[in-house]
């Protein structure tokens, strides 16, 4: 009890709605929340935290979790840590400033999995044996616990069992069970965390705006005040007045002299150690003037700063030539002995459908631990993102994350990692251009 009543706060109550406690004592308007105690609520009850750094911590009915840990370092970003922890039910967290700051230094910890984040907006269901998350804003990556993720570990687990899973891949989720090694892509509906325990109508949006499905526990309604107060009260400042046109003037100006900036173009690279050869780039020195896209396990896609040029075309299609690429295969002969190989690819196709708004990929994969054909299809996005399909386990199948680029005339780039047998699975990278005509 001394522990509790000196630990650190994390945050406050903001909003409580039914049966919800803090350490044991009913949850009220305004209470602090300290690190380590826990949080509940009953087959009726909601309890919205505001964090220190004003994130979101949101339990819905039937939950039980914990703010583990909420150190924030202003003047240091790099020493904040953050780790929260949901132990059954349905719970949302949206990231903070501190946590969008020092996200390597976040941890959302399930009974079966760890998640880190990109800041990031998600929801997670878990029991003790299945976890499932869903993105609202931002991404996620989920691992399972293992000798490379530890349950006390901090920050995202990375790696060929690793997962990402973005805001764009609308109506999917991530879902590990006890005993897998890698997460799987499901299609949501109805096992998303928000189909099993829906949201209050009152649950702020992504952006703080208010309003969500309507609840399924009967309980009723926020008025529309109630509902701009909370916002207010996560966002610290009230909606700005809504203000009449201004009145425009037909006297010409001159236009301002404008600067042209470069497309916006592929940065893809290895950011960790693999088999003793250093990285390519150090990724948090390279976030400060690229935009991070994706991760899949060793390899980070990144894309420059500038104008959003790129508009994918509605019809046709473009074939890519493979010009550079590096892999590696990991065979794990044992839970806690791993090998690294590295592998080389030949032969690679990359044909884009616009049309059909979808791409297929293929490349040959040669490597002294064997030898093995790579494979996947996916889908296009209007800005040139490439989503594969989830390749859930399939020998030869890839996961994809890449992106297309007006650079150097036409340009493509993607991240995979797959199974290649029961023993071996793949980590890489590619880069295309379109060839010299």
């Amino acid at each position: 009890m001394a522990h509790l009543a000196q630990a650190a706060e994390a945050g406050k109550v903001i909003f409580v709605a039914g049966k919800a406690n803090v350490a044991e004592q009913p949850a009220v308007d305004g209470a602090p929340v300290g690190e380590g105690q826990m949080l509940s609520t009953g087959a009726d009850g909601f309890l919205y935290v505001k964090t220190i750094d004003n994130g979101l911590f949101i339990l819905r009915p039937n939950t039980k979790a914990r703010i583990v840990t909420y150190h924030v370092d202003t003047k240091n970003p790099a020493n904040t840590q953050v780790k929260l922890e949901l132990l059954s039910g349905v719970a949302r967290s949206k990231s903070g400033t501190a946590v969008k700051q020092a996200r390597q230094n976040f941890r959302f910890n399930t009974p079966v999995a760890a998640i880190g984040v990109r800041g990031t907006d998600f929801t997670v269901f878990t029991d003790n044996d299945t976890s499932r998350v869903a993105v609202i804003s931002g991404a996620i990556v989920m691992s399972g616990f293992a000798d490379s993720c530890r349950r006390d570990g901090a920050g995202p687990c990375t790696g060929s069992a690793s997962r990402e899973l973005s805001a764009a891949q609308r109506g999917q989720l991530l879902q590990l069970q006890r005993g897998q090694v890698t997460p799987q892509l499901l299609q949501s509906s109805p096992l998303s965390p928000d189909q099993v325990s829906p949201p209050r109508s009152d649950e702020p949006l992504a952006h703080g705006t208010g309003g969500g499905a309507n609840s399924a526990t009967g309980q009723p309604n926020l008025d529309a005040q109630k509902t701009v107060s909370l916002n207010d009260a996560i966002n610290k400042t009230p909606a700005p007045p809504v203000l009449p046109p201004p009145v425009v003037t037909p006297t010409p100006t001159p236009a301002p002299a404008t600067i042209a900036l470069p497309d916006r173009g592929i940065v893809w690279g290895r950011w960790q150690v693999v088999a003793s050869r250093p990285p390519n780039f150090n990724l948090t020195n390279i976030r400060d003037d690229n935009d991070l896209l994706a991760l899949s396990g060793n390899y980070a896609l990144l894309r420059t700063r500038g104008p959003d040029t790129y508009v994918a075309p509605n019809n046709g299609s473009i074939g890519f030539q493979l010009r550079s690429s590096e892999a590696f295969v990991y065979t794990d002969y044992t839970p806690t002995y791993r090998v690294e190989t590295p592998a080389t690819l030949s032969n690679g196709t990359l044909s884009v459908d616009f049309g059909k708004q979808s791409f297929a990929t293929s490349a040959d994969l040669a490597s002294q631990a064997g030898n093995a054909k790579l494979q996947a299809t996916g889908v296009v996005g209007a800005d040139g993102r490439l989503f594969g399909d989830a390749a859930a386990g399939r020998v030869g199948y890839i996961n994809v994350q890449g992106l297309l680029s007006s650079q150097n005339g036409g340009s493509a780039a993607y991240i995979f990692d797959g199974r290649l047998d029961d023993k071996r699975t793949v980590n890489g990278v590619t880069y295309w251009e379109r060839p010299a005509h």
